[in-house]
């Protein structure tokens, strides 16, 4: 496996790389693209070169079984197959996972996992056929039952020193200091981040990708490898806090979740219930506490 990732020069913080092709019809480079544009304004016209956020089909496949394709930026694929499979409960700890091999061809990305027995008759247990896409939440849940079975039962305890270490200040500095450090959304405007952040410095990681939800497996997956999963630390998203983006933080162990837009009310019965400190509408100096 890779390295957590690069770092970010100067800020020592890591974040996924981003490049750009040199000449048209390259095709995507590290998660941007280049593409040929006619842009309108006014009476005028202007032919130009922009660049684009990728975005393509990745199949995760265990132990030789294809369980899901998603559409994602195919960068820190090895980060978002391990942070999916904990998120989603596949897996349910980094020793469970054997392997992993990012395979590339034509037609889009595929992430050989092997994991344990254990957790191969876990996941031929949940089975389900889906297609992914972007913003995806309910692929394969076919009943009401089925849903709230679903959904994490744990606590995450933020309630306790985890909690006290996020005042509102200290998580409007962290918002502050992301976009600066979000490579692919300052060349594409297109894409969401996931940050991690830690009391006294700020954030430490960052991921991005075109789906909210890839961006926070990303990020947990990132963690996960590393070890890096402490309970004093905060997850920082570009988006809004449903009730996935909190499952997926639950699951993770994450104590605190910050949003910089709304959290929905199924989102915030579950970090209630789960224990998980959330923040939401998290712009300028303020940000709203629900759970």
């Amino acid at each position: 496996m890779s390295a957590l990732a690069d770092e970010l020069k100067g800020d020592g913080v890591a974040v996924g790389t981003a490049a750009n092709a040199d000449t048209l019809g390259d095709g995507p480079v590290h998660g941007v693209g280049r593409v040929a544009v006619a842009r309108h304004v006014g009476a005028s016209t202007q032919h130009l070169a922009d660049q684009v956020i990728d975005e393509q089909p990745v199949a995760l496949v265990y132990n030789g079984v294809s369980h899901v394709v998603m559409m994602a930026t195919p960068l820190d694929l090895e980060d978002f197959a391990l942070g999916f499979s904990l998120s989603e409960g596949l897996l349910t700890s980094l020793d469970e996972l054997r392997d992993v091999e990012v395979q590339r061809a034509p037609l889009g990305v595929s992430v050989q996992l092997q994991v344990s027995p254990r957790a191969f008759e876990r996941f031929k247990d949940k089975r389900r056929q889906l297609a992914g896409r972007t913003g995806c939440g309910l692929c394969g849940i076919d009943s009401l039952e089925a849903f709230y079975e679903s959904l994490p039962t744990g606590t995450v305890g933020a309630v306790g020193g985890s909690a006290q270490g996020w005042p509102t200040e200290a998580i409007s500095q962290a918002f502050r200091a992301l976009p600066p450090l979000q490579a692919l959304q300052a060349q594409t405007g297109g894409c969401h981040a996931a940050a991690w952040a830690l009391p006294g410095q700020g954030i430490v990681l960052v991921r991005e990708d075109v789906g909210r939800h890839n961006a926070l497996d990303k990020l947990i997956g990132a963690l996960a490898h590393e070890g890096a999963l402490t309970p004093d630390g905060l997850a920082l998203v570009s988006s809004r806090a449903s009730h996935e983006m909190v499952s997926k933080c639950v699951r993770a162990g994450i104590g605190v979740m910050a949003a910089i837009s709304a959290p929905t009310t199924l989102g915030i019965e579950l970090a209630r219930r789960s224990g998980l400190r959330l923040f939401g509408f998290c712009r300028g100096d303020s940000a709203v506490e629900y759970a």
